[in-house]
C-alpha cells in the first residue's frame, strides 16, 4: 500500500503539488490522471525520493522510500525510459542495477525474456528505439520482483503487440495482490486497464474513485463507449485546471487567396 499525506512541492512562486493526499491499494491497477502541468510527474518523483517535498510524505507500508533496504525489491518504477547510460548494453544496464540490490544475474536474463529483449541484450542501449527503451525500462522496474510498481506513460513507443502485453502484465500483477500505479494520457488504455482512478489538477486531488463510479456505470463490455465516457468525465472535471488550452480553429476568410 502507498500512502501520500499532504504532499506539497513549491518551485518559487509556483505550487506544483498542493497538499495531495490519497492511498494506492494493492490488488488493482490505479490510474493516475491529470492535464499537462497537473503535477503528476513531480508527485511520482517525490514518491521515489528524487524530489524532496516541502511538506507531507509518502509511505510504503509505513516506510519512506529511503528507509527501504534494497528498494528495487520493494518498488519498481519507470519514469523516463531514455535515462540509461547509452554505452551500456541492455544486459549490463540491468546487471549493474541488479548488483546494487543483491539481485543475481539469472533474474536479469528472466526479465529480458519477459519484455522480449533477450535477442538484443548485447546491443548498446543508446541505439534502441523508443519502444525498445520502454521495454528496457519496464524490465528494470520488474527486476526486483517488487510488490509495488509505479509506471509513467509505459506504452509510449510500443507497437500494438507491446501495448497489449503491458496491459495484460499490469492486470496480472495486480491480480497477484501487487500495488500498481499507472500514469497515462491515453484514455482508451486507461479505460481498459485501470480499476480505480486518482485524478489531480493544479497539484490538487480532484477525484479518487472506482472506474465504474467515475464514468457513471457505463457498460464495461463496450470499450468505445467507456473510453468516450472516461474522456468526457475527465474533461468536465479538469476543464478549469488545464494549464494549456488550444483555441478553436478560426473560420477561414473566404476572400483570402
Amino acid at each position: 500500500m502507498i500512502e501520500l499525506r499532504r504532499l506539497t512541492k513549491r518551485y518559487r512562486d509556483t505550487v506544483a503539488v498542493d497538499g495531495l493526499t490519497f492511498t494506492v491499494h494493492p490488488g488493482r491497477v490505479t490510474g493516475f490522471l491529470g492535464p499537462n502541468g497537473a503535477g503528476k510527474s513531480t508527485t511520482m518523483r517525490m514518491m521515489l525520493g528524487l524530489d524532496r517535498p516541502d511538506e507531507g510524505d509518502v509511505r510504503y507500508d509505513g516506510k519512506a522510500y529511503h528507509e527501504l533496504r534494497e528498494p528495487l525489491r520493494h518498488v519498481g518504477a519507470l519514469l523516463e525510459a531514455r535515462a540509461v547510460q547509452s554505452s551500456r548494453t541492455a544486459y549490463h544496464h540491468l546487471l549493474w542495477l541488479a548488483r546494487t540490490n543483491r539481485i543475481g544475474p539469472t533474474r536479469v536474463r528472466e526479465v529480458l525474456a519477459m519484455v522480449g529483449l533477450e535477442p538484443v541484450s548485447s546491443r548498446r542501449a543508446g541505439g534502441f528505439s523508443l519502444g525498445m527503451s520502454q521495454r528496457l525500462g519496464i524490465a528494470a522496474a520488474l527486476l526486483g520482483d517488487p510488490q509495488v510498481l509505479l509506471l509513467d506513460e509505459p506504452v509510449n513507443g510500443l507497437d500494438p503487440e507491446g501495448v497489449r502485453w503491458i496491459r495484460t502484465l499490469l492486470q496480472e500483477l495486480a491480480a497477484e495482490g501487487r500495488t500498481v500505479l499507472l500514469s497515462s494520457h491515453l484514455m482508451s488504455e486507461m479505460a481498459i486497464t485501470a480499476d480505480h482512478l486518482v485524478v489531480i489538477g493544479r497539484g490538487r486531488l480532484l477525484a479518487d474513485a472506482r472506474m465504474a463510479d467515475f464514468i457513471a456505470g457505463t457498460a464495461p463490455e463496450d470499450l468505445a463507449t467507456r473510453t468516450t465516457a472516461l474522456e468526457d468525465a475527465f474533461l468536465q472535471l479538469t476543464g478549469d485546471t488545464a494549464q494549456y488550452r488550444a483555441e478553436s480553429r478560426p473560420e477561414r476568410n473566404r476572400h483570402v487567396r
